[in-house]
């Protein structure tokens, strides 16, 4: 009999099967995969400038104001190659100096890294750099098309931070500045800080902050339509080291925090300190266990009414156990604000032989609620700000600042679950499509240089493509989203591109399973164009499937044209077919069956296929055809097809032969011999491979002729090196000693010589002389020449 054991062994093991299912369906793959080559995006840089990390949108000045290392750019926003001005901000050589003296690199370290740019009024900006590790803040402007720092520095610490790559954020809220990152050259004094005639800060205790890293900051207008008479509220996420849970190491956990933008500090209790601060801990649920996941970057996606705000946030990996790499999850404002006014808070308790330890406060809470705003009822028990909170309410909030409850994310879980290289920054867009719904559309930036585009559909994430951005694969570092148009900052440039370009997709099936809110297949003019932006422009011709990815409705395409190509025996022939999606399986037919896959005769990769040693049974009909599952439905598209004829030897000779006669006719035309005759017409219609090697025979028997050629004259005498001008020594044939040939007159009283001169041509195989007699006469020469046909050495 089986026990009851196995029955919980087998049913727990169908639950993690179907668990992994639903979350198998979190993890995707980019549909298309657009490399730098083609991403036709619009770039700016500047050499011997780094580190572009920092960016403010000024839509009124239709700028993007962009800080670097040492420089502050105003660049066109709707073409940011085009810089309209800049205003270097360089160290002196003091302070790098000092810097240096204090253990830093003077080159990296030592300098001014802009890490902080906000808008104060129309004319006004905020700027801190980190000044070789002393944070220092000014005013800019810009006027007259140019960029103007005011010179008017003021103490960054608090505002920025001292090492330049150490994570930090901030806020600017009614001009006054909320930032969060550390106090001290060290980094070991973290604080958040709100820059005002009041100014506040947090409390230097571990319970408080615990080696943060800050990632985010933005303030939610929760007063408005509040009927507790609430105030607005200012979030901070950030990670740090836990101090809840025992663990045999350092444990980081995620956190969201908040302050009351009205919060003046206590009046005896936590003066010039916040009242309201209270953080608790952030869950992104892995569907295996796992340490927490670590938050990287929040984006805000703003409604009309603050009760529907979400934010989105990028967590990455601490453990090396999961090969999930970085998830996206999003959480609810009034999730978090619920936590903080109704939840638990955690206390600290000393248990023997042991560790302080963290657990629930069960006790009775002080009124007001510790870390609650001033509201109506605080102001109807007399509570007119946080300086009349009472002591005890104040007492308890400077010492339980955690909150016993986690947020959890919207669905339960991650939106999107990923492998590979960790996602580093995102943003989010709120698209409306054809069919009047709005979609928000997650844009994350990785740490190899691509952005990836994404959208949830009903607990599906579908990531429609990812584009690589920079061509050495650096880390993206910032993402804004302005107008349709993405801006991505990393340590060597900045890139500026379409949020869609439905360009990209040639047919209409590639169109719509694409499922780019962007996107739709235009019937009128048969092209992916981009939708309107308001539903009630959409044209009814537009085909659009989000949810289902259905593409029955477009019409049927025109069947494809075979390409001829030619077989050439023992060569490799490739044969290109490429894929419109990443999701999509290739198959290749030969003669109506399906080619394996495991065949050692071919290879089937992403770009076709290769036919190794091709053989006459390799000659016939290759089909390419994409199958792409979309909603349960297979959608199949032919993408190429191939007709491979065979070259027969005859052919080959004859190419052989005929491009042989074309290379000699041109030869011996420029020779000045004969005019060549026209090759004959079907030499022009040879395949490339079939040109490249009748060329390579060619040459080589040609050479070999030329050769055998030369050979055969040297050895026969009818080259030499010397010719048949003026006094000359005659090499006799068969390579005989070299004499001169003299004859002399009868009259010897006269002691007149003639000379024979011997010249030894080719005519007609034919050796022929040519006996040149000067005889002089006097004082007058003459010159007879006698021409005589040699058969025979002894007639010489």
């Amino acid at each position: 009999m089986y026990s009851p054991l196995w029955f919980f062994i087998v049913l727990h093991g169908i639950f993690l099967a179907c668990a992994y299912t639903g979350w198998s369906n979190l993890n995707s793959i980019p549909r298309k995969t657009i490399q730098y080559e083609d991403n036709h995006v619009i770039t700016f840089k500047e050499k011997g400038v780094w580190n572009y990390s920092t960016m403010l949108i000024r839509e009124d000045l239709g700028l993007l104001v962009l800080g670097a290392r040492e420089a502050i750019y105003a660049l066109d926003i709707n073409d940011i190659s085009v810089a309209k001005s800049k205003v270097p901000w360089k160290v002196t050589k003091e302070k790098q100096k000092e810097c240096n003296s204090k253990g830093k690199h003077p080159d990296i370290d030592c300098r001014n890294y802009v890490r902080m740019l906000h808008q104060m009024n129309d004319s006004l900006m905020y700027v801190c750099g980190t000044n070789a590790f002393s944070p220092t803040c000014d005013y800019i402007t810009y006027g007259d098309g140019r960029l103007k720092l005011e010179g008017n520095q003021e103490d960054g610490r608090g505002k920025c931070p001292f090492d330049p790559f150490q994570r930090s954020s901030s806020v600017m809220v009614d001009q006054d500045l909320y930032s969060a990152t550390s106090l001290n050259f060290l980094g070991s004094e973290p604080v958040i800080l709100r820059t005002s005639p009041i100014p506040l800060r947090t409390v230097f205790k571990s319970s408080w902050f615990n080696e943060p890293n800050f990632v985010y900051m933005d303030v939610v207008p929760e007063s408005e339509d509040s009927p507790e008479g609430d105030d607005d509220k200012v979030y901070m996420f950030f990670s740090e080291n836990a101090v809840e849970y025992d663990f045999y190491n350092k444990l980081v956990v995620s956190r969201v925090a908040r302050v009351c933008k009205g919060d003046m500090g206590g009046q005896r209790t936590l003066q010039r300190k916040w009242t309201s601060f209270l953080k608790t801990r952030l869950d992104c649920s892995l569907p295996e266990p796992s340490l927490p996941y670590i938050i990287q970057d929040v984006f805000h996606v703003r409604h009309k009414k603050w009760r529907k705000s979400v934010f989105y946030a990028v967590f990455t990996s601490q453990s090396s156990s999961t090969d999930l790499s970085s998830a996206v999850c999003a959480y609810n404002v009034t999730d978090i604000s619920e936590v903080f006014s109704r939840g638990k808070f955690k206390t600290e308790v000393n248990v023997e032989m042991s560790d302080v330890k963290w657990v629930m406060y069960n006790g009775e809470l002080p009124v007001p609620r510790p870390g609650a705003c001033i509201n109506n009822a605080a102001k109807s028990a007399g509570i007119m700000r946080s300086l009349d909170l009472p002591d005890k309410t104040l007492q308890f909030i400077r010492d339980h600042p955690l909150m016993d409850d986690a947020v959890r994310p919207i669905t339960g879980k991650p939106l999107l679950l990923k492998r590979g290289p960790l996602l580093t920054r995102l943003v989010v867009d709120d698209v409306s499509a054809s069919d009047g719904q709005s979609y928000p559309v997650v844009f994350v930036g990785t740490e190899n240089g691509y952005v990836q585009k994404a959208v949830n559909y009903n607990g599906e994430m579908h990531i429609i493509e990812e584009v690589k951005l920079f061509q050495n694969a650096d880390p993206i570092d910032v993402l804004r989203l302005h107008q349709n148009q993405l801006y991505a900052g990393s340590a060597s440039g900045v890139v500026q591109m379409p949020v869609s370009s439905c360009s990209r997709y040639f047919s209409c099936v590639d169109c719509v399973l694409a499922r780019d809110p962007y996107c739709a297949w235009d019937a009128t003019v048969q092209r992916c164009s981009r939708v309107p932006t308001s539903p009630e422009n959409a044209k009814s011709n537009l085909i659009q499937s989000l949810m289902d990815g259905d593409a029955t409705r477009c019409p049927t395409t025109a069947p494809v044209e075979p390409k001829i190509r030619t077989l050439v025996l023992g060569n490799n022939i490739r044969l290109l077919c490429h894929p419109d999606s990443n999701l999509a399986q290739v198959i290749w037919n030969f003669a109506g069956k399906p080619l394996p896959y495991s065949n050692r005769k071919y290879t089937i990769y992403n770009e076709g296929i290769l036919v190794y040693n091709a053989s006459a049974a390799d000659a016939g009909r290759y089909t390419c055809t994409s199958v792409e599952r979309a909603k349960g439905r297979d959608y199949t598209q032919t993408l190429a097809i191939y007709d491979l004829r065979e070259q027969s030897a005859a052919v080959v000779t004859d190419k052989i032969k005929t491009t042989l006669g074309i290379l000699s006719e041109s030869y011996t035309t420029s020779s000045g011999l004969h005019k060549p005759e026209e090759p004959p017409s079907y030499s022009k219609n040879l395949s490339s491979e079939s040109k490249w090697i009748v060329m390579q025979v060619a040459l080589a028997v040609l050479s070999v002729m030329m050769a055998c050629l030369l050979i055969w004259n040297l050895y026969m005498g009818h080259i030499s090196p010397f010719m048949c001008c003026g006094r000359q020594s005659i090499k006799s044939p068969r390579n005989l000693p070299e004499r001169e040939y003299m004859h002399t007159g009868n009259d010897a009283v006269d002691s007149k010589q003639q000379m024979v001169r011997l010249c030894v041509t080719t005519n007609s195989g034919l050796e022929a002389t040519s006996f040149h007699r000067n005889i002089t006469n006097g004082d007058t020469p003459t010159d007879i020449c006698i021409f005589k046909y040699i058969t025979d050495e002894s007639e010489i």
